[in-house]
């Protein structure tokens, strides 16, 4: 695991490539690691514009006082760019990329040198997993408030988490964790955002065998049981390639038993009915914060 604090370059910024050919270029890299490593990667171009505006939802709509991030799976760094335009100073954001051509992407893209002085950015080129737990949970104990402490203080807990991982691509029980350490990292109250594509069930029953598909659905129910723990909203983006489905979810605090850790097998759907993750997009209106793009919250 290597973590590096990045350092602000404004001056950078009158040599920022024009957006067109950047763009280009991190679909071209993103292409070329999706057919390289598809499970980890997820998708085959990196989010579009509507797509990475509901996932900063609750960057843009944000408390009046410094916030922290941490952005998990940032791949080309479509949504870390736009999570580091939208900080102000004092903000802290916190990248974690596994991928270590993606990570190489991020420590030389010009937006993110070019944000504002004051905006602390760490990139940490490992898995989520391997974040060190003991400053979490020293943390979790002694600075409950998770604001910016002084010199030399530790503060691993984020007002928001943002989360591209393709959790269908993975075991229920590597979801599972992940789930909880996303609560354990979120502070009371902190929000998470994830989002899933439309109709992977349908392609992974015609693509894959029996264990793939039970494997897929076993996540899907996963899934679902937590946003109904812990949902505010969800929001169809159908001008994104694949169309997908972004979450928004907040943490009462800590690590909950939102479930079982092997959740039972459901029975089938009945023929022509949607399965989870087709389901018609749905707005939990409780919290009175239905999930949009930027500031519709």
């Amino acid at each position: 695991m290597t973590t590096e604090q990045l350092r602000p370059r404004p001056h950078l910024d009158s040599l920022a490539p024009k957006r067109s050919s950047r763009s280009a270029g991190d679909h071209l890299l993103f292409l070329a690691e999706a057919l390289r490593t598809f499970h980890d990667t997820g998708a085959l171009a990196p989010s579009g514009e509507d797509l990475v505006n509901a996932l900063v939802v609750p960057v843009t709509s944000r408390p009046n006082r410094p916030i922290s991030v941490l952005e998990v799976g940032a791949g080309t760094g479509v949504v870390t760019r736009r999570l580091a335009q939208a900080l102000l100073p004092g903000d802290r954001l916190h990248v974690v990329e596994a991928n270590p051509r993606f990570a190489d992407r991020l420590r030389e893209d010009p937006v993110l040198a070019a944000r504002r002085p004051g905006v602390a950015l760490r990139l940490s080129a490992c898995r989520v997993e391997e974040l060190p737990q003991d400053k979490t949970s020293e943390t979790s104990e002694t600075n409950q408030t998770g604001r910016a402490g002084g010199a030399g203080e530790t503060d691993d807990r984020y007002d928001v988490i943002v989360s591209g991982l393709p959790f269908t691509n993975f075991e229920p029980a590597q979801v599972r964790h992940l789930l909880d350490l996303y609560l354990r990292l979120l502070l009371p109250g902190g929000e998470l955002t994830y989002f899933g594509y439309l109709g992977t069930t349908t392609a992974r029953t015609l693509s894959s065998g029996p264990r793939q598909s039970a494997r897929h659905r076993a996540v899907v129910r996963l899934l679902r049981r937590f946003e109904a723990a812990y949902g505010l909203g969800e929001r169809t983006v159908w001008r994104n390639l694949p169309p997908a489905r972004a979450y928004l979810l907040r943490a009462p605090g800590g690590r909950e038993d939102w479930g079982l850790a092997s959740p039972p097998e459901s029975p089938e759907p009945p023929a022509g009915e949607a399965t989870a993750d087709e389901a018609p997009s749905r707005t939990r209106t409780a919290a009175g914060r239905p999930i949009g793009p930027a500031g519709d919250r």
